[in-house]
């Protein structure tokens, strides 16, 4: 009978789920450093995740796929905002054609492309031509003259000059870099770690949210 007993809750155990392993508490300047720029875009009642990346950036390229398939899984409250790196130069000519892709409204799509031909095929130069991107548009249906009009309008360089301050205020350690509602700038050990990072901090603005709500 014992050998019997013994065996039964063996076997109830086996069945029993495993606790969930507990989540490691955040470290302020390990983890996360805070900042105080706010976010680039506020909505009330939302958390905004701005991912500031950089075209030519290869480790941006490798991030993409997964934060989208991060941002898949958060709930609706949950604003991913990507801010291309304005810095001058070459880096706002790169600035500006992602913001006039948003207003042609192809960028959903041209997006991931970018990295794409920039890292992969290799069929873009890190500084094309005004030729060589229109024809690169042409692939989303984009006639190179409304690219053109796009990126000198003036809405996309107040865009461009908007992201640029934004990013003086965040002390930019680098591409890609997560920054949960304007308050905490992501470290990291590696992707999966950033995208673990922002998703607890996403947390802990909604639990401030509901408290403030509450009172």
């Amino acid at each position: 009978m014992k050998p019997l007993l013994t065996g039964l809750l063996l076997l109830f155990l086996a069945r029993v789920p495993a606790a969930p392993a507990a989540t490691p508490e955040l470290q302020e300047g390990v983890d996360y450093v805070r900042i105080e720029a706010g976010p680039l875009d506020p909505r009330a009642g939302r958390i905004e995740v701005a991912e500031v990346f950089a075209y030519t950036c290869p480790h941006c390229a490798s991030f993409e796929p997964r934060l989208q398939e991060w941002k898949r899984r958060q709930p609706a409250d949950v604003d991913l905002v990507q801010v291309p790196a304005a810095f001058g130069g070459a880096s706002d000519a790169w600035a500006r054609t992602y913001y006039a892709s948003r207003q042609l409204g192809v960028a959903t799509r041209s997006h991931p492309a970018l990295f794409e031909a920039l890292h992969q095929r290799h069929s873009l130069p890190r500084n094309p031509t005004p030729q060589e991107l229109g024809e690169f548009f042409k692939d989303f249906g984009v006639d190179p003259e409304r690219l053109r009009a796009a990126l000198a309008d003036p809405q996309v360089g107040e865009q461009v000059r908007k992201a640029g301050a934004w990013i003086r205020t965040i002390d930019l350690e680098g591409t890609p870099s997560l920054v949960v509602n304007g308050r905490y700038r992501v470290r990291g050990r590696d992707f999966d770690d950033m995208l673990r990072i922002a998703g607890a901090l996403v947390a802990r603005e909604r639990a401030a949210m509901r408290s403030q709500t509450s009172r």
